[in-house]
């Protein structure tokens, strides 16, 4: 059974900075690109960060030089690593694998950016 479990969000004041991890298990063809989106309340989900398995890095604009994304190969991990982080990076975070037939998405964690 596919697995994808996330943690690390919470709460943390402006310019604040927390890492999210999300480990993949269950996954039996080689995972290619690992992503992060995130989705406000009332907004639809929008990418954050990308990675493929070679390690290059995409990012939106608006988290460039905020946030770095990176992942293990040896574990099936992905983290974000996210800085100064500011009241409109409140969301729920979501952790995507994508294998050469399917793309498997994780439940969530809540960041919370708040004084």
């Amino acid at each position: 059974q596919v697995q994808l479990v996330e943690s690390g969000g919470g709460l943390v004041q402006p310019g604040g900075s927390l890492r999210l991890s999300c480990a993949a298990s269950g996954i039996i063809f080689r995972i290619e690109s690992m992503a992060w989106y995130r989705q406000a309340t009332g907004k639809q989900r929008e990418l954050v960060a990308t990675v493929s398995r070679s390690g290059t890095t995409n990012y939106a604009d608006s988290v460039q030089g905020r946030f770095t994304i990176s992942r293990d190969n040896a574990k099936n991990t992905v983290h974000l690593q996210m800085s100064s982080l500011q009241p409109e990076d409140t969301a729920v975070y979501f952790c995507r694998v994508q294998t050469p037939t399917r793309v498997y998405w994780g439940q969530g964690t809540q960041v919370t950016v708040s004084s």
